[in-house]
């Protein structure tokens, strides 16, 4: 665990998983702070040819998606729990990652039994579908959302970051941690995150962080939010 001053805690994840993060926050004890770096929001259905699985890299595309009598295979628990949520039967869950996603349902189907379906943002997923494809098994990609960078911090957020009242940050993917850098720099406080501990869900992530200068960067055990929170200093 970070031994440092506890401070307030910037979350970058897209709505509605900001809200569920700061709440779980609120009754750890800690003051958040509402930055979501993406905006998130549903694409036109394109339907899917008859495929033998649908595979659900993340809650986004969880919640885009009517469900469906098809196996479901999930990126992690918050995604399998997700698509539960929304009316989906027999999900499975990975590891927390697309690589995980990909070795499970490697493992478990057989190529000549159909096409898989990946619901996705749009342009997501690409390594996954590249990963499943040189498996053997043909894909059929759908976006069924987009996500768009936010047009800059909120007002909260940036007067938090400017007071230095920021003690840690949260950052979800390699996206929105992209993107939450550039909205530091557009609101003039690219230097900020000099007295901020970092925490990344995944390695990939904190590659993207450490582009700029933090306190430290901390990468969470395993890729899911309960893990970064553990990270968190006592309040």
């Amino acid at each position: 665990m970070a031994e440092h001053r506890a401070g307030a805690v910037l979350v970058t994840r897209p709505e509605p998983g900001c809200a569920e993060t700061c709440a779980r926050l609120e009754a750890l004890g800690r003051a958040a702070i509402a930055a979501p770096a993406l905006v998130l929001a549903p694409l036109p259905a394109r339907p899917f040819p008859p495929v033998q699985a649908l595979l659900l890299p993340s809650r986004a595309a969880a919640r885009a998606l009517a469900p469906w009598p098809v196996p479901v295979w999930a990126v992690g628990e918050g995604t399998a729990a997700e698509a539960r949520a929304q009316g989906f039967a027999g999900v499975r869950a990975a590891e927390g990652d697309a690589a995980s996603l990909a070795r499970q349902v490697g493992a478990a189907l057989d190529p000549a039994a159909g096409a898989l379906g990946l619901a996705c943002g749009r342009g997501y997923s690409l390594e996954l579908a590249a990963a499943l494809r040189a498996r053997g098994f043909r894909v059929v990609r759908r976006a069924v959302y987009a996500a768009r960078e936010a047009a800059a911090l909120p007002p909260a957020a940036r007067d938090a970051l400017a007071a230095g009242r920021v003690g840690q940050a949260l950052f979800f993917s390699p996206r929105s941690a992209t993107c939450a850098l550039r909205l530091l720099e557009g609101a003039g406080l690219a230097g900020a995150g000099r007295e901020i501990s970092a925490i990344a869900i995944s390695p990939r992530v904190a590659a993207v962080l450490n582009t700029v200068p933090w306190r430290e960067v901390l990468v969470a055990p395993r890729p899911h939010p309960d893990a970064m929170l553990e990270l968190l200093p006592r309040p």
